[in-house]
């Protein structure tokens, strides 16, 4: 393997920035779960989490929840219901480390027991945020249940109860949904973004010691987006996804420095920035919107009616959003793969649509959002069937591949070996040895 790229770190959700994309090695098209091919190894993780894998080094950190007795139920698929499941029972919060080579469990640690705080959807689980590591240090978050760092041999370091944290649908706030906003790190910054049902809030934390640094309001609903860090030559910025108050905020002190109004009303997937722009979707109620931000935005930059572009917006379309999974940009192109398995190919720079085209059958639902290497595309569906996409401006679909399990996790990349958490298992995937 080549010097240059060994040790390729995936430290939170979708990789560095959120990017979902790695390069340098080969990726594999096929593999058999039940022959084995291309299958380095299967590790049981108990508990129901959708977490991504975090890597560092030789170490791969996911988080789960442990019902005591029995198994959470989980509820696959498209449907519209947004009921609440309400689980009595005594649950372990849990962090585990995992050997990157062998696939061994290294070491797991209680962070919290207890009943949950919140109800959860049925399709989420109580251990949903990706936890995110510097090297040095690793932060699992739970929402209601707490935010834990620990060094790399898993001593705790530091724990912070941030009170009940209520996710759910702003129309019906009986309906409690679970977090699904993940931590990031940023040099010795925790930043996390809770927007819930009432004060709504993002804030940085000390990574050493958990002390708050900033803690700024947000006049939003709940969102499950995970804040992104764009820490280029200028324009340091936290860039968020929103219903209200889609922005970026300053990283050093938390002071808003953009923002706009006009998006889907139960915001999820992550921003995520490419070729001096931040590619920002959502979708649901009246809008679903794409928006290609340019980095220099100040000040409220939202579009007058019936445009589609201004000073800092340089292109946009009103409709074809993503609901739930994050788009990915790779090399010139941004591909928005929609929870219902449609894929749009825009030109990344104009926003000129290249393609739409279906990924599978209507009645295919996808949670997990792409990840990209090697001229290839990922696509995660629910129930554990992975598209392979050639990358570029015309549709290619290379294979499908089984992984025998529900996935709702999105998967991570390391030195050519994909990562995919599933219902029951953590699962490594590559060609050949490594």
């Amino acid at each position: 393997m080549p010097e240059l790229y060994a040790g390729q770190n995936w430290p939170s959700f979708r990789g560095p920035s959120a990017s979902g994309v790695v390069e340098g090695f080969c990726t594999p098209v096929k593999w058999d779960i039940e022959r084995s091919e291309n299958i380095l190894w299967k590790t049981s993780i108990p508990g129901l989490g959708h977490s991504s894998p975090a890597i560092w080094g030789d170490r791969i950190f996911v988080t789960t929840a442990v019902k005591d007795e029995g198994q959470s139920r989980l509820k696959v698929g498209l449907y519209g219901d947004v009921e609440s499941v309400k689980e009595e029972n005594i649950f372990n919060w849990r962090l585990y480390c995992i050997d990157r080579k062998s696939g061994k469990i290294l070491w797991n640690r209680q962070s919290h027991v207890g009943k949950p705080r919140v109800k959860r959807h049925p399709k989420s689980s109580h251990a949903t945020p990706t936890p995110c590591t510097d090297g040095n240090y690793v932060v699992a978050f739970f929402g209601s249940e707490g935010m834990y760092c620990y060094d790399m041999q898993g001593s705790l370091i530091w724990k912070k109860d941030l009170g009940k944290l209520d996710w759910g649908y702003y129309r019906m706030p009986s309906a409690q949904w679970g977090g699904g906003s993940s931590p990031i790190i940023h040099k010795q910054m925790v930043i996390i973004q809770c927007d819930v049902q009432q004060n709504s809030f993002i804030a940085a934390f000390s990574l050493k010691d958990g002390t708050q640094l900033w803690k700024t309001p947000r006049d939003d609903v709940p969102t499950w987006g995970t804040p992104t860090v764009y820490s280029g030559k200028e324009h340091f910025q936290i860039i968020v996804n929103g219903y209200r108050h889609i922005g970026g905020y300053d990283i050093e002190t938390g002071k808003e420095t953009w923002k706009m109004k006009g998006g889907g009303d139960i915001p999820v997937p992550t921003p995520i920035v490419a070729h001096n722009l931040i590619y920002i979707t959502n979708a649901h109620g009246r809008m679903s919107p794409i928006y290609a931000v340019h980095l220099s935005a100040v000040g409220d930059i939202s579009l007058a009616k019936e445009t589609s572009s201004n000073q800092y917006v340089a292109w946009s379309y009103s409709r074809g959003g993503n609901y739930i999974p994050t788009p990915i940009v790779y090399n010139e192109y941004l591909y928005c793969g929609s929870d219902r398995g449609s894929l749009s190919c825009f030109e990344a720079r104009t926003g000129k649509l290249q393609y739409r085209e279906r990924l599978a059958s209507g009645s295919v639902a996808f949670s997990a959002s792409p990840v990209a290497a090697d001229g290839k595309l990922y696509f995660t569906a629910e129930k554990g069937d992975i598209f392979v996409v050639q990358a570029g401006p015309e549709f290619k679909l290379l294979s499908v591949n089984k992984m025998g399990e529900t996935c709702m996790a999105t998967p991570a990349i390391s030195e050519g070996t994909l990562f995919f958490r599933t219902r029951h298992h953590l699962v490594a995937v590559a060609e050949g040895e490594r």
